[in-house]
């Protein structure tokens, strides 16, 4: 694979570390080849490229957002109850002044009470079904256990 080609492949499919006590580089469970990356490196990729924050995508998290490495990475999602059974909420990004980053909340809707067969939308629900069933979905993060005395970073904005 060329050089290019790896480049790309970390840029789009590596994933943060489950907690911020993990560091370094590791193999990553969503395919050969591919890594997951501690804390150490993206305060290492800030500092070098004077960043104080990076908003990555592509990974569903239950909470829609998701902080990292004291709060300089945030995995952002937000397609609420992803594939139809997930139940994550989804978040946006809004940036207050000063750029101040406050994340809004998108909740899944609750189930309908009807039949999805006396649904209008049913056709198209079940030709979304068919598609995604074709398909794997991104792996799901967990929701994040709380670490103490971050008051002082960023993931407190």
């Amino acid at each position: 694979m060329e050089a290019g080609s790896v480049v790309l492949m970390d840029l789009l499919w590596s994933d943060p570390t489950e907690n911020d006590s993990v560091e370094g580089l590791r193999p990553n469970a969503r395919g050969p080849g591919l890594v997951t990356f501690g804390p150490d490196r993206v305060m290492e990729f800030c500092n070098n490229n004077d960043l104080q924050l990076i908003v990555r995508a592509h990974e569903c998290v239950m909470d829609g957002f998701e902080r990292f490495a004291q709060g300089h990475l945030i995995t952002l999602f937000s397609a609420t109850n992803y594939c139809g059974t997930a139940n994550n909420a989804g978040a946006i990004l809004v940036l207050g002044r000063d750029l101040v980053v406050v994340p809004k909340l998108i909740h899944p809707l609750p189930p309908a009470i009807t039949s999805p067969e006396a649904s209008p939308d049913h056709i198209e629900d079940t030709w979304m079904q068919e598609l995604n069933a074709n398909r794997p979905p991104t792996p799901t993060r967990g929701r994040p256990q709380a670490v103490a005395n971050e008051r002082g970073s960023l993931a407190w904005i």
